[in-house]
Parts: structure tokens; sequence; C-alpha cells
């Protein structure tokens, strides 16, 4: 193909490059997500967790899995990749998004009305999840971070 001056080379809008030679588009990683969040929902469930919320939100805030054991409640980010994979998934939950969990966190406690759960240890956890052919592989990082800096 020869190229021209003018030839537009934009992407469509909801296709991004994944970063392995291939292209994926918004939707694809959506429902690698989903998969991703719903395999660590069941994990935590055989853990012996309640789920109380899935993907809470409150403005810009989010947090993927809010979830109670008999240690307190857990605020889960969830971490999903496909490999060949650059860096491990729980990598990517860097100082300024815990900021951002700790934040949802706190608003999720001032804004809950079970008075029981806002007086539970809070537990700021990681779910890394990776999808392969032969099948999901979770990693659970228990109190992965402490936030320091609400």
């Amino acid at each position: 193909m020869a190229v021209t001056e003018g030839t537009d080379f934009r992407l469509p809008l909801d296709t991004v490059y994944a970063g392995r030679g291939e292209m994926v588009t918004d939707r694809q990683r959506k429902d690698t997500g989903k998969a991703g969040e719903d395999e660590a929902c069941r994990f935590l469930l055989n853990m012996g967790h309640t789920i109380l919320e899935r993907n809470w939100r409150c403005g810009h805030l989010e947090i993927d899995i809010i979830s109670l054991d008999a240690d307190g409640i857990h605020f889960v980010e969830v971490k999903t990749r496909r490999p060949p994979m650059q860096a491990l998934p729980q990598e990517s939950v860097t100082p300024g998004k815990q900021r951002r969990v700790a934040k949802a966190a706190a608003r999720y406690l001032a804004t809950c009305r079970n008075g029981r759960v806002r007086d539970m240890e809070c537990l700021f956890d990681i779910i890394a999840v990776t999808l392969a052919e032969d099948g999901m592989k979770v990693e659970y990082c228990r109190q992965a971070y402490y936030p320091v800096f609400v």
C-alpha cells in the first residue's frame, strides 16, 4: 500500500493497541475486566467473604469489590490481564490508584448506614487475575497496602 500525503491512519475510537501486536476494542477490554472481577468474587466467596458491593461508585471514585469477613471490611482492587504481559497485574496499582481507592473507601464508610461496618477494620487488597488459554490464575494480595495518605 502506498502512503500518500493526507492519508488518515487513525484507529476507531473504541480500539486501543494492546502492546503485543494486536488491537483490542473497548468492549473486549471491558469483557476481560468483568471476567476477572467475576472470578475474584468467586475466589472471595470461597474464602468465606460476603460480597457487599461490586463496582461501587461515588462521582469519579470507584471500588471494584467491597467484601466482609471475620477480619473486617475489604476494599478490593481487581486487575486482570491476558498473557503475554509486560508486568504483573498488581504492579499497575500505583500510589495514585491507592489514594483514589482509599478516598473512595472513606466516602463509602461515611455514607454507609450500617454502623457495624463503619467500625470494622479496613483492609485494602489486590486480586490479580491472569486469563490464559488453560484457565485463570488468581493471586490474592491481602492487605496489599496501608493508605496513610487519605
